[in-house]
């Protein structure tokens, strides 16, 4: 297992509504144009029978893929003034590593250690999966989701751990099937507080 940690401070932006992609920006027929040259530089022959769909099919997965639903981020007050880890473990996700146009899939750990407000909990997935619906790196995915909950709460710390498998490594290169990569980011009190950092990377199943 790789460890990468990235611990930087987050940018203080106010989070509101995720907004919806610009889906005018992806055009379905130029893609699957693409997709067919590329099929005849591979030395395929995309008219025929089995891969005439394809260049099509293709292009709207790939849109499927880069294309994040928007969202709201409901919050409440924290009446009870809870004060104990929210953490919501075992997140299956995926995405496309922008280098090789390969999937990346595996479960995320996010938590947070409330402030003045709490999020609902159908939200931190949600978050994750906006931002993964992009070509993306690991480790940005894990910043992205980290800095936006920080900027949506004012928690007093938030922690997110994702573990996945990368193609690019499992089904090419170095062949490396069933290698994962862990990333962190913590902030606040998930990174400073020595107890509560311990508290969460066991949540998650991390050695620290």
């Amino acid at each position: 297992m790789s460890l990468s940690i990235a611990e930087t401070q987050p940018e203080r932006a106010g989070l509101h509504a995720l907004p919806p992609f610009d889906t005018g920006r992806i055009d379905r027929v130029a893609a699957a144009a693409a997709v067919a040259d590329l099929l005849v530089a591979l030395g395929r022959d995309p008219a025929s029978p089995h891969l005439a769909e394809t260049p099509r099919r293709v292009a709207d997965a790939f849109a499927e893929l880069l294309t994040p639903e928007a969202f709201q981020p409901t919050t409440f007050a924290n009446d009870q003034a809870y004060d104990e880890l929210v953490f919501v473990g075992d997140i299956p996700f995926h995405s496309l590593c922008e280098h090789h146009l390969l999937p990346f899939t595996g479960v995320a750990h996010i938590a947070y250690l409330p402030g003045e407000r709490i999020v609902g909990l159908s939200k931190l997935p949600r978050m994750l999966e906006y931002f993964s619906r992009d070509l993306q790196v690991q480790e940005r995915l894990t910043v992205q989701v980290a800095d936006k909950l920080m900027g949506l709460l004012s928690p007093k710390g938030v922690g997110v751990v994702l573990q996945a498998e990368h193609q690019c490594m499992s089904v090419r290169g170095v062949r490396s099937h069933g290698a994962r990569t862990t990333t962190l980011a913590l902030r606040g009190a998930l990174r400073d507080d020595e107890a509560r950092r311990a508290e969460f990377l066991a949540m998650a199943g991390v050695r620290g």
